[in-house]
């Protein structure tokens, strides 16, 4: 990509840190810690701030806040990145693979805390005219509510954050490329367990047992049926089983059956009614064969709620960091993040940044063991965080 002829100071800035951001992305990328064990990486982001020297201090145990104070005063910006990495074996076969057995940056979020790092630079370089900017570094995303955690913690208070920011690296947009979404831009993401309780037995015998596997399947099956019949093809839902445990040999009928799976919806209203939903088909289909059920229905994820007000000012700082026509408008994503509950307390937008390169090989989707990207476009993600605060303040 060729950045030469920008005019925009903090893609010049940020492309004279490039290596920098790296260095410190290979780092993170080498170094990955589960969620709720960010320890080494809290240290790394506060060593780091700190050289810089901005203000900043720990929230909660693993995570990190830290202000940039504008000339004046005025309004204060959150710009948000998550730190934790994922359960996932690292296959990639790069000098800066994973180091920990098990565990990998299989989603980029090393690449979000490079990049709000690289912002925090930017930023105190040039700090905003009026305002402050202040910069979250949250852990524990994927799945164990450091959104939340961190809120609960007071992340949006002293200052009070008056709107918040944050990007996802998506390995299906062209590296120098972002997209954003009107409105609701995730989906929210919740999850259940179930268990089908029979009667254990012989398998020669079925008669005189009550077979939770075959009752377990057709439970799956109507369970499908939710979002192809009972829904109105226009909504978008997603019902999917993950994993099914049960029995022990070939030739004994099992006593129980546990499965579990995820349910995604777009729309608030049909949220709320998906637990019925499933519950009555369990209710009835156990009921019909002798068996009983437990249902646990865990709420996790609210959706992404894309402030509209906020749009203007994305697409204005795409122009001037990516250039024209760099920005893409794209369909809502059924995958969960939880930087939804900062978007349910404050006005937020979460905008795409592209990081493939097919032409080096880097085409692999988000949570895949050979997951990389375009480390092109570090500089690229922390000039858009830096010019959205400053525009933001600036109006």
């Amino acid at each position: 990509m060729d950045f030469s002829t920008k005019q925009n100071q903090f893609i010049n800035n940020a492309l004279m840190i490039h290596q920098e951001l790296i260095e410190w992305r290979r780092y993170l990328h080498q170094n990955p810690e589960l969620g709720l064990e960010e320890f080494n990486t809290q240290k790394f982001v506060m060593e780091k701030l700190e050289e810089m020297g901005v203000k900043h201090q720990p929230l909660t145990e693993t995570g990190v806040i830290a202000i940039i104070e504008g000339q004046e005063d005025g309004q204060t910006i959150g710009l948000r990145a998550d730190m934790d990495a994922l359960p996932i074996q690292d296959e990639k076969d790069v000098p800066y693979k994973s180091q920990i057995a098990g565990k990998g940056h299989m989603c980029g979020h090393d690449a979000h805390t490079t990049m709000l790092l690289g912002a925090a630079r930017l930023l105190q370089q040039t700090p905003p005219k009026k305002g402050r900017v202040k910069l979250i570094f949250q852990p524990a995303e994927e799945g164990r509510f450091g959104a939340d955690k961190m809120i609960k913690a007071g992340a949006l208070e002293n200052p009070k954050v008056d709107a918040i920011a944050a990007l996802h690296v998506q390995p299906t947009v062209p590296s120098g490329e972002a997209t954003i979404t009107n409105g609701i831009t995730c989906a929210a993401a919740d999850f259940f367990e179930i268990e089908i309780i029979g009667k254990g037995g012989h398998a020669a015998h079925p008669h005189q047992a009550i077979d939770p596997i075959t009752i377990s399947a057709e439970v799956i099956s109507s369970l499908q049926q939710i979002t192809s019949r009972q829904l109105d093809p226009l909504s978008s839902a997603v019902i999917t089983i993950g994993q099914i445990h049960g029995g022990t040999a070939d030739n004994v009928i099992s006593s129980s059956v546990k499965f579990g799976g995820t349910v995604r919806t777009l729309d608030v209203a049909l949220r709320d009614k998906m637990e019925e939903k499933m519950e009555t088909i369990l209710k009835g289909i156990t009921s019909a064969f002798g068996a009983t059920y437990q249902l646990n229905y865990k709420y996790f994820f609210p959706s992404v709620v894309n402030d509209e007000s906020l749009l203007p000012i994305l697409e204005e700082s795409a122009g001037e960091v990516l250039g024209e026509g760099k920005l893409t408008h794209v369909s809502p994503s059924m995958g969960g993040e939880d930087f939804s509950f900062f978007t349910h307390k404050v006005p937020g937008i979460m905008f795409r940044l592209g990081v493939r390169n097919e032409e080096k090989g880097i085409t692999a989707p988000l949570h895949h063991p050979l997951f990389d990207l375009d480390e092109d476009a570090l500089p690229l993600g922390s000039a858009m965080l830096a010019q959205f605060a400053n525009k933001f303040l600036s109006k």
